[in-house]
């Protein structure tokens, strides 16, 4: 019955990518189709690595409510852009190559969170909601420091940093896409094969230690794996804070297990369905009148209070 769900998933988000593939072909097919492809692989990379890396933060937190956002990717992510914008100037910023600036942003993210989770861990003996707590910190810290940032930069610049507060997914070129695809699938290769594991961790460190798992190697190497996943999405298209509770909430609630061989694959392929369907009401009904991730936000919002109140999410 789960695998129906499984095949079910599939094959909706393959209607999906043909239909917004193939909507309203009149000229320049080549040109049209070559951008969608881009387009539409940049939201099926960032919605699989938000959904999978949401999946394996609350495995490791045992906490259903929480999400890499967590700590502080998005607000780091800002926080380095504002430096470069007042440093640079925002001319110099806008006429950096998009490459560049995904790989910087993608490497410091990765750099940044291995070694706080190193430090952390070592110092805390592998204690995950301490570590989690001083994240929360990190985060209050680089808002702070954003926060500062823009009010000493022009009001010119200032419109060039809100700009990447939201995620763009019109400005993803190919070597992006083909390095967070190539990380995307490695991480996925990994994970796979630790699925049974995975689901052992659900049991606590001590259950897990008692059969057998090394649970502060695996532990770490998750951790690694989510830094992966969350750095290459925030580098690729911008900060989506929301989107991974919602997807998790749903997984959660179409499969009705634990297992992370059914959760993972489900919370990747709810999650590209997501952001299809919302940049698809983005720009054919909203008429590109607001932004995908305010969407996402409301509308998810709106999903995540309902089920609250009706006692869906334990």
């Amino acid at each position: 019955m789960r695998d129906k769900r499984i095949l079910g998933l599939l094959i909706a988000l393959i209607a999906v990518v043909v239909v917004l593939f193939s909507w309203n072909l009149t000229t320049h097919v080549r040109f049209i189709l070559e951008l969608r492809a881009v387009k539409l692989g940049g939201l099926l990379v960032v919605g699989a690595a938000i959904g999978i890396s949401t999946v394996l933060f609350q495995t490791i937190s045992n906490n259903r409510v929480l999400t890499p956002s967590i700590m502080g990717f998005d607000a780091l992510f800002l926080l380095v852009q504002a430096c470069l914008i007042f440093f640079l100037s925002g001319i110099t910023y806008a006429h950096l190559p998009s490459d560049i600036l995904f790989f910087s942003n993608a490497l410091l993210m990765l750099v940044a969170s291995v070694a706080l989770f190193s430090i952390v861990l070592k110092k805390t003996r592998h204690d995950i909601q301490l570590m989690i707590l001083v994240g929360v910190i990190f985060g209050l810290v680089f808002r702070a420091f954003t926060s500062f940032i823009q009010r000493l930069i022009d009001p010119s610049e200032f419109a060039i940093l809100q700009s990447v507060m939201f995620a763009q997914f019109g400005g993803i070129s190919r070597t992006e896409l083909l390095c967070a695809l190539s990380l995307l699938v490695l991480v996925c290769v990994w994970v796979a094969r630790k699925c049974k594991v995975l689901d052992v961790m659900l049991l606590g460190r001590r259950s897990a230690l008692s059969l057998g798992v090394d649970y502060d190697r695996l532990q770490f190497m998750v951790l690694c794996a989510i830094s992966i996943l969350v750095s290459i999405s925030t580098a690729l298209v911008g900060p989506i804070v929301f989107l991974g509770l919602l997807v998790s909430v749903l997984a959660h609630s179409l499969m009705k297990t634990h297992q992370h061989a059914l959760l993972l694959p489900a919370s990747a392929m709810i999650s590209a369905l997501i952001l299809l369907l919302g940049q698809a009401l983005f720009e054919h009904i909203l008429e590109r009148q607001s932004t995908l991730t305010v969407v996402i936000e409301f509308v998810g919002g709106l999903f995540f209070l309902i089920l609250l109140s009706k006692g869906k999410i334990k």
